[in-house]
């Protein structure tokens, strides 16, 4: 089987149609979706801005942090479970779509700079914690994740109207 059959047979199921077809249920899970993204990218830009040194530079960046990560976890999960949902129902559309192609590498691009973020950068961070501008390293990492989100937003918002 090809990734087209297999995205058609997928968007064929039960529920994919059904929720392809229904009148309330795929805005619902599109609204919840694009919530999700609010929470999630939106406390990540917190983040991502005081690592960059140009947002709470009086606050230590563990407190930040420790503040934006649950709600950022919480927005993450949604954001995921309801793409996959939405996938689900035009997996065919979607795969078809240079943009949700854009999309996809910017996500595993994110992913990267976060847990390359996390391996590294995150264990230092008792040094430069409570400074004004972090190492550099953390500044690019701040500021790559600023521009990745950026770039996941774009092209999930373009790939919906281009359907």
């Amino acid at each position: 089987m090809s990734i087209v059959e297999i995205c058609q047979w997928l968007q064929d199921t039960s529920f994919g149609t059904s929720i392809r077809e229904s009148t309330w249920t795929f805005p619902i899970i599109e609204g919840t979706h694009l919530l999700g993204i609010a929470a999630s990218v939106g406390t990540l830009l917190v983040m991502d801005l005081r690592l960059a040194g140009w947002l709470f530079r009086r606050e230590p960046f563990s407190e930040v942090t420790r503040a934006v990560m649950p709600i950022s976890l919480v927005g993450f999960t949604v954001m995921f479970a309801t793409g996959i949902v939405l996938f689900w129902c035009q997996a065919v559309k979607a795969y078809g779509s240079i943009f949700f192609k854009i999309k996809i590498a910017l996500l595993l691009l994110a992913g990267i700079n976060a847990l390359v973020f996390e391996l590294t950068l995150r264990r230092q961070s008792a040094a430069w914690d409570s400074d004004p501008v972090p190492p550099l390293r953390a500044r690019i990492a701040g500021i790559t994740g600023l521009i990745l989100w950026a770039g996941v937003i774009c092209a999930g918002r373009t790939m919906a109207y281009n359907f």
